[in-house]
């Protein structure tokens, strides 16, 4: 036969189909995927059923892995002895296990990555709950199958009593399908396991009450449950780990210690991720990273810098690194030979029928030897009770056969019997042993019968797996390693910022930022103040107000519309920064502008905002109030605040509970105070009611809004325009209707010029003042004492000199340190006109 004859010509597409379908199958069924009912793929089977066959139990000493690699490959499987002590090795890593099923003496390897050593080096053995893996294989509970040279049988599965596949997890890439499997509690599996068998119907939700959730062997948190639930319900979900960390406070800077890490995170790379991290300058705040681990268990040290906030630096590393990272669940195995995705109620019923012909199989078995004990025993104690013609019998009879065949005959024993009769012992003839094969009849009739009722009645057989199962827990059973923390699993934005009170400025030109209030520090009365921003194209601050990094601000617009922005997203910038154009960070129209703000802790507490109002007052005079539930819906192009006249527009907005005294001042010097209660609430884009009647001269205005609740320490503040300020007593100021033209609160002359900001004030108070050339200014409202409502004022701020005005004016806390000295901070050569500068003296000019 030539060459020719031997080649067989075939569609090279079906060829193809075929043989990728054979590789891809057997990768599936015989390497990757492990078995739903002990949750091990071939290797670790062979593997296991390879050290219990070969003695290499826990009762005895450790044998080298090199010899129980060898084993296993000689006689099941002919693969490679590096993928086979890869398998061995991970089967004793605690840190991969939940429940390490082989003992392994030497180096396994570490959580830092370190590979184990060589195989001649290391030594195994089973640990006990490994064995149990195996219990009662030799009573028929399992098929076995020739080996790959047909010459030994092995198991197909293993009778196993834990249910692995759920407590130690799997994971394996096959062909066109991966399983990634956590691992469990055991106390938890096996409780869901006993609730499966008393309502074989539970749901899901149900057995959830049982098995929490994951439970790794490092430990750590798991955040949030939702991506538990759906790997529950599903098969497929995505749980959150966390790592366990703890800051420690010390006189010179914090520390943040990580005790415990995510499943699966190499430590030794985790620390070298965060020092490049702080080299790259990407996390700020962290000063050095030791790793302190030792034998009492894993200690990373995290060194914050002083000026650092510890809580902020921590919840960026879980946001920046594996100290936060998910386990994408995919619970893919083999169910009678085909991969499936199992959820946790079908993970759970394949063990527990895969428990339940085991003991079917091990009761059979056992009743089968029963039985066949208790036969054997019938036909000794016949011979016990005729022992004298038993005895002539044998010594009459020319060999055993004819011995055991006349035996038949006379006592109509089988064959089996009367064997046990010849080969009976001497000593089996004494009256004791007659009476113990009496005795053990008794027990082999009751043990029968036991066994009997396990396999006819199903309620009996179902108390037996649970006993076991109850068994388990109490031989291994322990507490979750892995706390659970009903949370969001997602970071909130706020959680990278530092809640600490901001200066929030607007410019006229529309430029924001936020500046640390610590940066603006006390200065006394009459100082000419610091430079608090750079003075371009004329610009100059015009809204100055106080915030928490993680308030919502509230902005509205000259048009009365209403915008959302959270502070931390604002720019933060130094005193003397521009800021970022607002209009990049707000939809607002080219030709309209902030004019009022509220800063607002949040949004979402249903009770805070369905009984607080924000209240408006307008250029024109115009008031009203309407409730913060219609403005808690951000969006993103805004929405009508207001509806507004023709030439009016928003001037403030504040937040009240609906009970507060309200006064507006106007530019002229005038204030009205009334009850905000005479102002009945309207909807969102309703325009209002008079609030105050303004003078005739084409320039008059309001110019600003309080609301007082008549506390004692609460006193009235005006400044106006060329930095004349003074505090009055809200009684100064009588209650009137609204509508009215209010009573004078400031002398207005050419000397102080027109009326900018009203300011509800305390001694608790300070006043930042920031004037059109950008100059700032803060002072104690403490340093001010109480002065008539018609009087003139001091100076706040020294602008004689400067041709300069007040652009804004904000209320802030004092600052708890001790008040420095007034300094004075020149810009664009102003050094000589100030250089010889005194505060003038108080001024009181009654009307």
């Amino acid at each position: 036969m030539d060459n020719q004859d031997r080649i067989i010509r075939v569609n090279i597409e079906e060829e193809m189909k075929s043989s990728y379908i054979d590789y891809s199958m057997s990768v599936i069924v015989s390497r990757a995927l492990p078995d739903a009912r002990d949750g091990l793929k071939p290797v670790h089977r062979r593997i296991l059923y390879s050290m219990m066959r070969d003695g290499n139990t826990s009762d005895k000493g450790y044998r080298k892995s090199a010899r129980t690699v060898g084993d296993v490959l000689g006689h099941f499987h002919p693969h490679g002895d590096l993928s086979v002590y890869g398998t061995l090795v991970r089967l004793a890593q605690d840190w991969i296990m939940r429940y390490p099923l082989v003992d392994g003496q030497g180096n396994f390897g570490s959580v830092d990555g370190d590979s184990p050593a060589a195989m001649r080096y290391t030594e195994v053995r089973l640990r006990k709950i490994g064995e149990e893996m195996m219990q009662d294989i030799n009573k028929n509970t399992v098929d076995f199958v020739p080996n790959y040279d047909n010459k030994e049988e092995e198991p197909t599965i293993l009778p196993t009593c834990i249910p692995n596949l759920l407590v130690n997890g799997s994971s394996g890439i096959a062909v066109g399908m991966a399983t990634n499997m956590p691992p469990h509690n055991l106390t938890e599996v096996l409780n869901g396991c006993m609730a499966m068998i008393d309502n074989p119907d539970i749901t899901v939700e149900e057995l959830m009450q049982y098995v929490k959730a994951p439970d790794f062997p490092t430990g750590g948190f798991i955040y949030g449950i939702s991506g538990v639930r759906d790997a529950f319900e599903t098969g497929r979900g995505r749980v959150i780990m966390r790592a366990r960390t703890e800051i420690e406070s010390e006189p010179q800077h914090d520390k943040i210690i990580v005790t415990e890490i995510p499943y699966g995170v190499n430590k030794a790379d985790l620390i070298k991720f965060i020092a490049n991290l702080v080299n790259d300058k990407k996390i700020e705040g962290i000063s050095n990273v030791n790793d302190e681990s030792d034998r009492e268990g894993m200690r990373i040290v995290i060194d914050i810098k002083r000026d650092a906030n510890a809580g902020v630096v921590l919840n960026k590393l879980f946001k920046m690194t594996s100290l936060q990272t998910s386990f994408s669940v995919n619970n893919i195995a083999l169910v009678k030979g085909r991969p499936k995705c199992l959820n946790l109620r079908e993970l759970i019923e394949c063990f527990n029928e895969h428990r339940h012909e085991v003991v079917i199989r091990r009761t059979q078995y056992d009743l089968d030897e029963a039985k066949k004990r208790a036969h054997i025993i019938e036909g000794l104690i016949i011979a016990s009770d005729n022992i004298d013609e038993v005895i002539h019998i044998i010594r009459s009879a020319k060999n055993p056969n004819d011995a055991i065949q006349e035996l038949m005959e006379r006592f109509e024993l089988d064959e089996i019997q009367a064997k046990a009769i010849v080969d009976m012992r001497l000593r089996q003839l004494t009256g004791l042993m007659q009476d113990q094969l009496h005795n053990e009849y008794n027990d082999m009739l009751a043990r029968i019968e036991e066994l009997q009722s396990i396999l006819n009645d199903p309620e009996k057989c179902k108390q037996v797996i649970k006993d076991e199962m109850q068994s388990i827990i109490d031989k291994y059973g322990d507490g979750r390693k892995t706390e659970i923390v009903l949370t969001s699993e997602e970071f909130n934005p706020e959680d990278f910022y530092a809640d600490e009170p901001m200066i929030i400025t607007v410019s006229h030109l529309g430029y924001i930022k936020r500046t640390a209030l610590t940066e603006y520090r006390l200065q006394g009365r009459g100082g000419v103040g610091s430079k608090g921003s750079d003075k371009r194209d004329e610009d100059f601050i015009e809204h100055i107000f106080t915030a928490t990094t993680h308030n919502y601000i509230l902005f509205f617009t000259q048009k009365g519309r209403c915008y959302w922005l959270r502070v931390f997203d604002i720019p933060e910038g130094g005193k003397t920064s521009k800021g970022r154009a607002i209009q990049n960070m707000l939809n607002i129209e080219p030709d309209d502008a902030i004019n009022a703000y509220i800063a607002i802790e949040s949004l979402d507490n249903e009770e805070f905002i369905s009984n607080r109002y924000l209240v408006f007052c307008t250029q024109n005079g115009l008031i009203k109030k309407t409730l913060l539930k219609d403005y808690s819906r951000p969006r993103q192009n805004g929405i009508i605040a207001i509806k507004l006249n023709d030439g009016d527009k928003v001037i403030d907005v504040l937040l009240t509970d609906g009970n507060k005294e309200i006064i507006i001042a106007n530019r002229n010097g005038r204030a009205i105070r009334f009850n905000e209660s005479t102002v009945r609430a309207m909807g969102r884009v309703s325009m209002g009611v008079r609030a105050m009647t303004l003078d005739d001269d084409g320039e008059d205005c309001v110019v600003g809004m309080i609301a007082v609740d008549e506390q004692p320490e609460e006193t009235i503040m005006v400044i106006s325009e060329q930095g004349y300020g003074k505090r009055s007593e809200i009684e100064d100021y009588r209650k009137t209707n609204r509508g009215g033209k209010g009573v004078k609160t400031l002398n207005i002359t050419e000397k102080t010029g027109k009326l900018v900001s009203i300011q509800a004030v305390t001694d608790d108070n300070d006043l930042v003042i920031i004037n059109k050339s950008g100059i700032t200014l803060r002072v104690s409202v403490s340093d001010f004492r109480i002065m008539g409502r018609a009087t003139q004022g001091v100076i706040l701020i020294n602008l004689e000199k400067r041709n300069d005005e007040i652009g804004s004016v904000c209320k802030v806390d004092s600052e708890p340190e001790e008040i420095e000295e007034p300094q004075i901070e020149y810009i664009d050569g102003d050094e000589d006109d100030f250089a010889n500068h005194k505060p003038e003296e108080e001024e009181e000019n009654h009307i």
